[in-house]
């Protein structure tokens, strides 16, 4: 099939007018002008982006991967398919050991069948000081036999693992994940400046929720969120206007080229109503679409968010004023390569035909992934 619009967004810049030639599940071509032959399909005034990649994101559509089932997982992935996202983690929240293994037991089956790029493990081994909509008492320090028993349950599925390396057994727990060939990721921290390049050191290679759940930045002790802005590594930024100021996207995407992640951190309520949900064990409420912890007066602590990634994107375009092409590389290029998928987040010969059409207001209007369209 062969497709023209009056923009096309590859890795290097932006195709104005463009066209894309796929076969099959496969890109064969991309390119500008005139394309090589009549098209099958003009797109006009729209914006064609590789399908987005998202590395951290818990439910959606009224579902959660908490819960270990097959038909909640397939809840949740169709519901931010629908808005573009191609690849997706399966992120978990702290439980108990045993409620924590099954849950990724189950959604491995998933990822062997390829309908999630990997699973995402946030906790348990998060600061009790910097817990957010974590539950306190789920929280541990990293004993190695814990980390070996999560990570074998995944059977290669475990692609990254989120903890505080300040806890005792901390840093030798980020050697040992990224040993195992799992990105370990700093995040819920309480770390000084020094334990976070000391984790960094041992192998930590991304920030997750850069700010958020984190020692704040300070001018004489940078914590972590200087470390990881000081080191080449890949930072997460959820870009919903809640967890962080357009002003703040900006600066981050001005001081870390390339390295930006966007992430949803989306939780059931993505893509639905207020009201009550569940986000692990922990009890939800959403109220004019952010989520916090129920404590009955919406002042809790904020609880992931029901962002989808296309409203990401328009967020970071449109109102923090960011470069079209490089927040599409933070939605789908940069998280591929964190993970090592070769095979999406671009448009490129020979990676997988997942394209998502933006219209004028980079609102959503069609899906492709794998060569089918899956919304028109």
């Amino acid at each position: 099939m062969l497709l023209t619009a009056d923009r096309v967004v590859t890795p290097a810049r932006v195709l104005a007018p463009g066209w894309l030639l796929s076969d099959g599940d496969r890109i064969v071509e991309v390119g500008d002008g005139t394309p090589p032959r009549t098209p099958d399909l003009e797109l006009g005034d729209a914006t064609v982006v590789p399908g987005f990649v998202d590395l951290h994101v818990h439910g959606g559509g009224g579902a959660s991967f908490d819960t270990g089932t097959a038909e909640a997982a397939e809840v949740v992935v169709s519901a931010h398919l629908a808005q573009g996202t191609t690849s997706m983690a399966g992120s978990i929240v702290s439980d108990s050991p045993d409620r924590m293994g099954r849950a990724v037991r189950e959604l491995a089956l998933l990822v062997r069948e390829g309908r999630l790029a990997g699973i995402h493990l946030e906790g348990p081994w998060l600061s009790p000081e910097r817990s957010g909509a974590h539950q306190p008492g789920a929280l541990a320090a990293p004993d190695p036999a814990a980390v070996d028993s999560l990570l074998a349950a995944g059977d290669g599925a475990v692609r990254m693992v989120t903890l505080a390396p300040e806890l005792p057994g901390g840093i030798e727990a980020v050697r040992r994940i990224s040993g195992a060939g799992v990105v370990a990721a700093i995040g819920h921290t309480d770390a000084s400046y020094d334990v976070a390049r000391e984790a960094l050191e041992a192998g930590a290679r991304l920030g997750t929720h850069l700010f958020n759940a984190m020692r704040p930045l300070h001018h004489r002790e940078p914590g972590p969120v200087g470390a990881l802005l000081d080191a080449p590594v890949d930072v997460e930024l959820i870009a919903d206007g809640v967890h962080l100021h357009p002003a703040v996207l900006r600066t981050v995407f001005a001081a870390k080229p390339g390295r930006c992640i966007l992430v949803t951190d989306a939780m059931a309520a993505a893509g639905g109503p207020d009201g009550d949900y569940r986000l692990g064990p922990m009890a939800i409420e959403v109220r004019d679409g952010v989520a916090r912890l129920a404590d009955g007066t919406g002042s809790g602590a904020i609880a992931g968010s029901t962002l989808t990634m296309d409203a990401a994107v328009r967020f970071a375009v449109r109102t923090a004023g960011l470069p079209l092409l490089d927040v599409v590389h933070a939605a789908s290029t940069a998280p591929a390569r964190a993970w090592g998928l070769d095979d999406v987040g671009a448009l490129e010969a020979g990676r997988r035909a997942d394209l998502v059409v933006l219209d004028a207001d980079l609102s959503v209007r069609r899906v492709m992934r794998a060569g089918a369209w899956v919304r028109r």
